[in-house]
């Protein structure tokens, strides 16, 4: 065997497997379908503009053993996420809050006047349990702010009307009674320096990586090659999708460069939430790390239907999928030598933090 480990991926939780292991001695072969490490944070530049090439990636984490772990490759900044909605043309602080309420509702003013506002429109269920996604929003946020912020973003990102959604997919929506324009609750948040580049390179360092280079077409050469596989990619198709084909949706991205404009609409991220815009959100990259150069870089994210063949970014975690999903583990708990992680090899979604901590514990249990 030439390597401790064969790991297929160079996201965020193959990196961080391949820095642990190396770290310990053990050496490291990293596969890459793609022309470049990093998965989905990878960023490209454009013109000096750290471009998020696969949509806004903002790390946030209330684990300060993960803050500290990522601060060790690069420092972050002190960037904050404050999206805005753009409904029709109205704009929208997110996540929902006095900002958003008072926009919303002349007769607003007090927190009491929002939470009567809500709790009269969320009457219209009359007490009934939710049986659709539609039902579910108006059971948290009432009728307007459902209208409004929610169906049409949410019918847009999953390819279907929200009444044609189960409840459970929004188990909660953030409602803030304050002025507080702050996405995330977590203590920890920013942007790396430099793009996220700089950690996956620092991560990767010590390990062979090779990429343009598929795993699955050659498995068991690369199997060959490694006393164990680490596989970070789909799990069905790892199996050739021999129990069937879990669920996903895809994204197509629209990058352009404005030479001419140098703040195309002052803000990191715009979500579109009306129905007959196509796109659901317009990044404009330069404002996640306050970058002051002429031009800016803009990418407007379409949500579509998955096919094989296609990038699969959102698990679609269903009670079918998820079934479907355990009959792959148990097939994955039977292959000799490899470990399965990440979002696509866990059919689960994970924030950036997350993922690194995943990573970690699947370190913990290697080593122990």
């Amino acid at each position: 065997m030439k390597y401790d480990y064969v790991i297929v991926g160079s996201g965020l939780f193959g990196a961080t497997f391949a820095y642990e292991m190396t770290k310990r001695g053990k050496k490291c072969l990293v596969l890459e379908r793609r022309s470049h490490i990093g998965g989905n944070v990878f960023c490209e530049n454009i013109h000096g503009i750290h471009t998020h090439k696969y949509g806004a990636h903002i790390f946030h984490t209330s684990n300060k053993r993960i803050w500290e772990y990522v601060n060790r490759f690069c420092e972050f900044n002190n960037y904050v996420n404050t999206p805005i909605a753009n409904y029709k043309g109205r704009l929208y602080n997110m996540p929902f809050n006095m900002n958003t309420f008072t926009k919303l509702w002349n007769d607003v003013i007090t927190p009491e006047d929002a939470k009567r506002k809500i709790e009269s429109q969320k009457e219209e269920l009359h007490g009934k349990a939710p049986e659709n996604l539609e039902e579910q929003a108006i059971s948290l946020v009432g009728r307007d702010i459902y209208e409004t912020l929610v169906k049409g973003y949410t019918e847009k990102q999953w390819g279907k009307d929200c009444r044609d959604l189960p409840a459970f997919i929004i188990k909660r929506l953030p409602v803030r009674f304050t002025f507080n324009n702050n996405y995330f609750t977590d203590r920890y948040q920013g942007i790396p320096i430099g793009g996220y580049n700089v950690i996956v390179e620092k991560m990767l360092e010590g390990s062979e990586v090779l990429l343009n280079t598929d795993y699955l077409e050659k498995k068991d050469y690369y199997n060959s090659l490694g006393n164990k596989v680490l596989y970070t990619g789909m799990i069905d198709e790892y199996f050739g999708y021999s129990l069937g084909t879990l669920e996903y949706r895809s994204l197509k991205f629209e990058t352009e460069y404005l030479e001419n404009i140098d703040n195309y609409q002052g803000n990191a991220v715009m979500n579109y939430t009306d129905r007959e815009t196509p796109y659901t959100r317009v990044i404009e990259h330069k404002h996640f790390e306050f970058q002051e150069c002429s031009g800016t870089v803009v990418t407007r994210e379409y949500p579509s239907d998955w096919h094989p063949g296609m990038e699969a970014y959102y698990p679609v975690n269903d009670e079918k999928n998820n079934s479907l999903y355990q009959s792959y583990q148990e097939l994955a708990s039977k292959e000799k030598n490899i470990l399965f992680g990440g979002r696509l090899g866990m059919y689960k979604y994970f924030d950036m933090d997350k993922i690194i901590e995943e990573a970690l514990l699947l370190v913990e249990k290697e080593v122990s």
